[in-house]
């Protein structure tokens, strides 16, 4: 198949078109799936969120306002079917330091409750950060940490920017996090 824009290529799939569907799976299998492991699920897990994912996407298709935003719409459900299953596991599994040693031996000596609190706060303020960044800054950071994969033009098209608008634009972003990050006190300024 040619190469066609995702517009088109959803507009084929909603009429049956399994070429047009292939197409959408291949293009955008890496970001499904990169963003269903960066929620740190193991890969049985995010090959079932990439699975639900496209499940949705096929029982929402014709509901899709912006087919032009799919990889948009892709990360976000990905995502919150991630964190769905994450919060399923992590009620199912205790954390690694709290299971005790079959042998009696001392605890694994990695992180301890203490020091995922102190993680859970940073995160926690990180995303209070980047929450209060503009949509578009969102837009881009997003694209740029779960779909490394994606080149600028494609990701400057999926957000319907320039592409040559994309990387001071980044650099922006990342000068606005980093001062809200700073003030937040996640961080610390580095010396000299």
């Amino acid at each position: 198949m040619p190469e066609r824009d995702t517009a088109e290529l959803v507009d084929l799939a909603r009429n049956g078109d399994q070429d047009a569907w292939r197409a959408l799976v291949d293009r955008y299998a890496g970001l499904v799936w990169t963003v269903a492991r960066s929620v740190r699920l193991e890969p049985a897990d995010a090959a079932d969120v990439s699975q639900t994912t496209w499940l949705i996407l096929a029982e929402n298709l014709g509901a899709l306002r912006d087919s032009a935003r799919l990889a948009a719409w892709l990360a976000t459900t990905a995502r919150r079917e991630a964190l769905r299953v994450a919060a399923v596991r992590g009620r199912e599994t205790p954390p690694r330091w709290w299971t005790p040693s079959p042998t009696g031996a001392e605890r694994d000596p990695g992180p301890g409750p203490e020091d995922h609190a102190v993680a859970a706060d940073r995160a926690g303020a990180l995303w209070r950060a980047f929450v209060g960044l503009p949509e578009r800054c969102q837009q881009i950071l997003r694209y740029l940490a779960f779909a490394p994969e994606l080149t600028y033009p494609q990701i400057a098209r999926a957000i319907g920017m320039p592409v040559g608008s994309l990387g001071p634009t980044r650099t922006r972003c990342l000068a606005e996090l980093r001062r809200k990050v700073l003030a937040a006190g996640v961080l610390e300024e580095a010396a000299g």
